[in-house]
């Protein structure tokens, strides 16, 4: 994590926060004209969400808030995972790379940093549960752990293919739409019932781009922010769980119109009609 003065930059970043936004300061349950924590008063806190594992418990929390309001059908599940990148330069006093981060190869380009596997309910898109790992560990091998064992059907890429015949998955009685390579999808005739087939398992595996949308490009972690995966990890949890609060928030209910809720039923039956359309095409 970058240092300015030996204070972390994002201490830094979220006292300034403090100090010029009312809403940010209301947020926390401080007031611009009184006292505000300092540096340490904030590394200590962020320590204890570490220490005791309450990212996590976080994280779990809000999800039992938004099960509890209907957004967790756990019929369905998209697997999938995204390179964090970490840096590579070796200016650090043990002249070395993070060792719990390692490369690997995305296409033409190499990359060095870590993985966030997600498990995401195919219906209201939101996360549901998470692994981490150097970015070399291929994606189809989390798959077990990203699964909550209710579900009927799991959505993923091309990069799960065969998952299905994997000793852990043995015995699991669910559909597995699993998108064709792009090779195999290539030789497929526009308006054949296959080609079909593939363009509804897209649209349902899209919903697992809002997170990461989320993650990577509103909360600004596209890169890590410490070394090592449990301190990243711990972060991701509370990242989650506030994606998961947005991705929810258009679908709670109005209280002036019940628009919302409707917009989540329509969505609700999209997603079986794609699944059901397997058999049916």
């Amino acid at each position: 994590m970058v240092k300015t003065g030996g204070v972390h930059r994002s201490v830094l970043s979220l006292r300034r926060g403090w100090q010029t936004s009312l809403s940010y300061a209301r947020f926390a349950g401080l007031r611009l004209s009184g006292p505000l924590p300092d540096e340490t008063t904030i590394l200590n806190f962020r320590r204890l969400l570490e220490n005791n594992d309450l990212c996590e418990a976080i994280f779990q929390a809000i999800n039992e808030h938004l099960a509890e309001q209907g957004f967790f059908l756990k019929e369905g599940t998209i697997v999938d995972a995204s390179i964090i990148e970490a840096p590579s330069w070796t200016k650090n006093k043990a002249g070395k790379r993070d060792p719990e981060m390692h490369q690997t190869k995305k296409g033409n380009q190499w990359y060095f940093g870590m993985k966030m596997h997600i498990g995401v309910d195919d219906v209201s898109g939101a996360i549901h549960s998470l692994e981490t790992t150097p970015a070399n560990v291929h994606d189809i091998t989390k798959t077990d752990q990203l699964l909550h064992n209710n579900e009927s059907r799991v959505w993923g890429d091309a990069g799960y293919t065969g998952v299905e015949k994997r000793e852990e998955h043995k015995g699991r009685d669910v559909d597995w739409f699993i998108a064709l390579r792009a090779g195999k999808r290539a030789k497929l005739d526009k308006d054949s019932r296959e080609e079909k087939q593939e363009q509804k398992k897209a649209q349902v595996r899209a919903f697992v781009e809002h997170p990461f949308r989320y993650i990577k490009q509103v909360f600004h972690y596209g890169k890590v922010k410490y070394r090592g995966l449990k301190k990243n990890k711990d972060r991701l949890y509370l990242l989650s769980g506030f994606s998961n609060l947005l991705i929810t928030e258009r679908y709670l209910e109005n209280e002036s119109d019940g628009q919302s809720r409707s917009l989540w039923a329509k969505k609700m039956i999209k997603t079986k009609e794609n699944a059901a359309s397997k058999n049916a095409l």
